[in-house]
């Protein structure tokens, strides 16, 4: 799979960057990652899309080669900045349909991203998104009152969060199969260590910093399910059965309350697609181009 890079100084005063494909005329793909990883931790699964879209990947704030960009400007305002960098990086490719998936993180931005600019793309798919309940949001915005949102048990786990080895091998043998990496098809975690690692003085650690995986995971969006009911785009969401309680809760509750979005379980934890990418993909191809896949 041939990509080529790109760079965008944001608004937000620092710089994003990402890959995309050689425009080719095929429909172009927005693509966001989860929170820790980058585009190309998804390669196996971006190699079966390319058959199919042009691809658009975006490393948001502090993730793959971006910017770690001081603090972190929160889940709205990335959304803002990720549609700020695609609406300069479009125009190499004509006016081709656009299309959304987004994993995780990247599956909550791509919904805000929908919200805001309901034009944007023709469909989207939302994978595994960490949609947090109107509980989740109540108890997480009193926590940021009293100061206890850094507390929280996936803010805690990512700040403890191992970021620096001796060399690759080490990364493999310490990583592989533990913790969120268990199942992960072999391809996608060679992508990961590939994509997700860079190279310092002393060895290899992680592009995306602990702590700003914790302050992600310590943070929610705003107006979260006002925008959600917002969203007109026909929606696929693709959740794993082994996934997060919270998600097939709140997905429950998007469905049954949007007409545009629709839900599908499938087998897998969180990051199911990492697990199956040949079947995300085919999944991802059907939803997104009806009867031409």
């Amino acid at each position: 799979m041939h990509l080529q890079s790109w760079s965008h100084a944001c608004s937000g005063g620092f710089t994003l960057r990402g890959w995309h494909s050689p425009p080719s005329g095929k429909p172009l793909l927005h693509f966001l990652h989860g929170n820790g990883y980058c585009g190309r931790v998804y390669e196996p699964l971006l190699a079966r899309l390319v058959e199919d879209f042009d691809l658009w990947l975006c490393d948001v704030q502090g993730h793959g080669d971006s910017d770690h960009g001081g603090r972190f400007h929160g889940w709205n305002r990335s959304a803002e900045l990720a549609m700020e960098a695609f609406a300069v990086g479009r125009a190499a490719f004509a006016e081709v349909p656009a299309f959304a998936v987004g994993h995780s993180f990247g599956g909550v931005l791509s919904s805000l991203m929908l919200a805001q600019q309901p034009q944007l793309f023709q469909r989207a798919v939302l994978l595994d998104p960490v949609l947090f309940t109107p509980a989740m949001i109540g108890v997480m915005a009193l926590s940021d009152v009293v100061g206890l949102s850094r507390r929280n048990s996936l803010a805690s786990k990512a700040r403890q969060r191992r970021g620096q080895w001796p060399d690759r091998a080490a990364a493999h043998a310490a990583l592989h199969g533990r913790g969120m990496f268990r199942g992960w098809d072999e391809a996608a975690f060679a992508a990961y260590i590939a994509h997700a690692l860079k190279d310092t003085e002393h060895g290899v650690e992680l592009k995306c910093r602990p702590s700003r995986e914790a302050d992600i995971f310590a943070s929610f969006p705003k107006r979260l399910w006002p925008s959600l009911a917002k969203v007109v785009t026909p929606t696929q969401v693709l959740y794993g059965q082994r996934s997060y309680p919270f998600v097939a809760k709140s997905v429950a509750r998007w469905c049954a309350g949007n007409a545009h979005v629709h839900a599908q379980v499938v087998a897998g934890g969180h990051c199911f697609m990492q697990e199956q990418p040949q079947d995300s993909a085919a999944r991802i191809s059907a939803f997104l181009l009806p009867g031409q896949v």
